[in-house]
């Protein structure tokens, strides 16, 4: 049984502004948090990173396709996985209907994972996505922007995790 307060209306309105005015500045919040994101300064790349698409063999500039931004998904689906990471794959069912609003503001869209393309592909068509997906499988890419790291790694340290310096586990 549960054992929720219950009340009057009166006393449920004035709980509800409250809290509305909790949110409203939990929003001006992470609005300030974005603009700050925003303004983070730029790197420049100069690592000539490839990749395998459905398109074929790819740069990470032909990865742009024209556009001046590009938001990369780091998809967790290794070489030696049979699936994508389920947490991945429930938000990436989103990915789809997303996609089309990134490019028409100036924005290409791309998942990108350590495991061989057909392996993407096929587990790509069992979804049913249709967004772009590249496989990273022959190079760095992944452990360059701290998103994979080795075994050996995990037991010496040596690699970042949420910008820091990690200890070994």
């Amino acid at each position: 049984m549960t054992m929720h307060k219950t009340g009057t209306r009166k006393e449920w309105l004035a709980a509800r502004l409250e809290l509305l005015n909790a949110e409203k500045e939990h929003t001006r919040r992470a609005d300030e948090l974005t603009q700050r994101r925003q303004e983070l300064p730029w790197v420049r790349i100069d690592k000539d990173y490839r990749f395998e698409t459905d398109e074929g063999k790819a740069s990470l500039a032909d990865l742009f396709r024209g556009r001046s931004q590009m938001l990369v998904y780091h998809m967790m689906f290794g070489p030696e996985y049979t699936a994508a990471c389920p947490s991945c794959s429930a938000i990436a069912d989103g990915f789809n209907g997303v996609v089309v609003h990134l490019e028409n503001h100036d924005v290409k869209f791309w998942a990108v994972s350590r495991a061989p393309i057909a392996k993407l592909q096929t587990f790509k068509r069992r979804m049913g996505w249709t967004f772009p997906w590249a496989s990273s499988a022959a190079g760095d890419f992944n452990f360059d922007f701290n998103v994979s790291v080795t075994e050996e790694q995990q037991r010496e340290g040596g690699y970042q995790y949420n910008y820091r310096p990690a200890e070994p586990m």
